[in-house]
């Protein structure tokens, strides 16, 4: 591992922050109070913890407080929610639910919660059958199931208290993502753009599970719910039906743009935000057009779930990058103006920064290697492409970065208002592509395109970047071996946990991104690590272990590595992950002795 810093840029960070008020969040995260109810901590989606106990002085002296096993050996993506005096886990398929005891040593079970979902669901699971996590609220847990549940259970109990079926296997459909619950409402997406799953968000009611509202990401205006509200900043994101007409024929009915990822809030607004996912299929010579509404990013008003404005971050989505990832809200001063921002690291190697009140670009400036584009237009908002990299049938094409999974994928950055830094767990990957004609059908792959993966330039596969979001640059990064597939975690004493595809749990210094303790789990590590205060007054970490998703298929899946094309090409780029990590299921805690 090598650490490379940028002395000057710190320097002048430091300086600045001695200067300038904290960046604050859209929920204040610094008003801590020892919980974290939902994946993120707070609807800002900062996963910042105002915690202090465990400081880049002391953390060396971390030590595992307890462990438990989830008795599931697939991909654990999850972050443990931590409500009072009990932990929430949710795993992987089957989807149990635990909730463990912090009163009593060792944390023991207080009570388990089987969902029993199809079984089916797992055959038409992208990505490994991961699920990202739940939420707390009034008393009770939302989570999802693979096979297109949303379950409320009573937090005390464990009995369920409704279930709503939201989406069909048979279709392709599933459903991986962590709900989030504002005023009143549950907000949940759906996944499957790689089986040609039209996308959308839906609300149910947390106190019956009826459904509020659904918004879907392709069709007409009455089915996206654009109407008099909305008001995108960008002309190319205007006009009538665009969800019909930037698409060939009827193709927006099985065009992806699923929500699968982190949905944010800001009350201050009323406005929740979240990505949309890629266009089906993957060859995009088989749909012309811009692809309205995929691979963007949509802010509607949660009580009726009305569009206020929508940004493609990629017209016509040519590499499978999505729009799913994180928009984490804070307020900065750019260009010596207090600014309601947006912070999206997107997959196609752009950090955003965004007016959240509009939708405008304020910046948009690489953080990886990119070869696919060449930039922003900030006035006009455009994404713009180089023609060298774009598919075309029947023809590989070589060096394409960054790969399908992006800069970054789904992991989730984290924010501190201390140092201002957006703290980015990401992979470091090109690919070759040859596309080919897809022939749609229900429940199965829709993609026609052959993709192999491998390392980018350096060839390590991954960083861990601190992002300043102000100038524009990175402060430090670490690279790291394989894809950094875990969450971030960073809190207000100064350290900033992550984890690694071997296995390793780590604590770096939030500053300067020096390695203070590191810690080997049995598994390679793709969840979200969180801090809570137990109800002894101390400060945990909590992480969960168990190798998989996209980056980890080849151990979680049994892959042959002689596939290259296996998951989608990761194979290709992660042949000797086997030899550094194998399969598991555990929460690891840790706090100072």
């Amino acid at each position: 591992m090598t650490l490379r810093r940028t002395t000057a840029l710190l320097s002048a960070s430091i300086l600045a922050l001695a200067l300038m008020p904290l960046g604050a969040a859209a929920a204040d995260p610094a008003a801590d109070d020892g919980n974290w109810p939902m994946a993120a901590r707070d609807h800002a989606n900062t996963r910042y913890s105002g915690l202090n106990q465990i400081t880049a002085a002391n953390v060396k002296d971390l030590k595992p407080a307890f462990t438990f096993s989830t008795g599931v050996l697939r991909g654990h993506e999850g972050a443990p929610l931590v409500v009072g005096d009990t932990m929430y886990i949710v795993a992987p398929y089957p989807n149990y639910l635990y909730a463990l005891d912090l009163k009593q040593p060792g944390a023991p079970m207080k009570w388990r919660f089987e969902p029993k979902p199809n079984a089916s669901s797992q055959g038409v699971a992208c990505c490994d059958v991961v699920n990202r996590g739940a939420a707390y609220a009034d008393g009770r847990i939302f989570f999802n199931t693979l096979d297109n549940q949303t379950i409320a259970v009573d937090a005390k109990s464990g009995k369920e208290v409704w279930r709503a079926r939201l989406g069909d296997i048979n279709a392709g459909e599933t459903i991986t993502m962590a709900p989030l619950v504002v005023k009143g409402r549950v907000l949940v997406g759906n996944s499957g753009g790689e089986l040609g799953v039209r996308g959308w968000l839906t609300a149910l009611d947390a106190a019956t599970g009826k459904q509020v509202w659904r918004a879907y990401s392709t069709g007409p205006d009455r089915d996206v719910l654009i109407g008099e509200s909305y008001k995108p900043y960008y002309a190319q994101d205007r006009g009538k039906d665009l969800g019909v007409s930037t698409w060939p024929g009827g193709a927006w009915k099985i065009g992806g743009g699923n929500a699968w990822g982190f949905v944010s809030y800001d009350a201050e607004t009323d406005l929740i935000y979240y990505g949309t996912g890629n266009p089906g299929p993957w060859n995009p010579e088989q749909r012309p057009g811009a692809n309205k509404f995929t691979s963007g990013i949509f802010a509607r008003k949660p009580d009726s779930g009305e569009a206020a404005w929508f940004y493609q971050l990629s017209p016509h989505d040519l590499h499978d990058y999505d729009g799913v990832n994180e928009n984490v809200l804070v307020d900065l001063s750019i260009d010596g103006a207090q600014r309601k921002v947006l912070l999206h690291p997107d997959r196609n190697g752009y950090v955003y920064v965004m007016d959240r009140r509009t939708g405008q670009v304020l910046s948009a400036t690489p953080y990886v290697h990119i070869t696919t584009s060449e930039g922003v237009d900030l006035q006009t908002g455009a994404l713009k492409y180089d023609a060298k990299t774009e598919p075309r049938a029947g023809e590989v094409v070589r060096n394409i970065c960054p790969a399908s999974p992006g800069g970054k994928d789904w992991q989730p950055s984290a924010w501190s208002p201390r140092t201002q830094l957006l703290y980015l767990p990401h992979q470091n990957l090109c690919q070759d592509a040859a596309t080919s004609q897809a022939s749609y059908i229900a429940g199965t792959p829709y993609v026609g395109a052959e993709i192999k993966m491998h390392p980018g330039p350096g060839g390590h596969r991954g960083e861990f970047s601190a992002w300043d979001p102000v100038r524009n640059t990175k402060a430090w990064s670490i690279q790291e071996n394989f894809p950094v597939w875990s969450g971030a975690l960073a809190t207000a004493g100064d350290v900033v946990f992550y984890g690694t595809l071997e296995g390793w749990f780590k604590a770096v210094d939030a500053k300067d991104g020096k390695l203070l303790w590191q810690f080997k789990t049995g598994s390679g590590i793709i969840g979200q690590p969180i801090s809570y205060r137990g109800p002894d007054g101390k400060q945990y970490i909590a992480v969960l272990s168990g190798v998989g998703g996209w980056a980890g298929a080849i151990v979680a899946g049994g892959l042959d590595a002689r596939d290259g094309t296996a998951a989608n090409g990761m194979v290709n780029a992660t042949a000797d992950l086997p030899q550094q990590t194998g399969m598991g299921g555990m929460l690891y805690v840790f706090a100072l002795p």
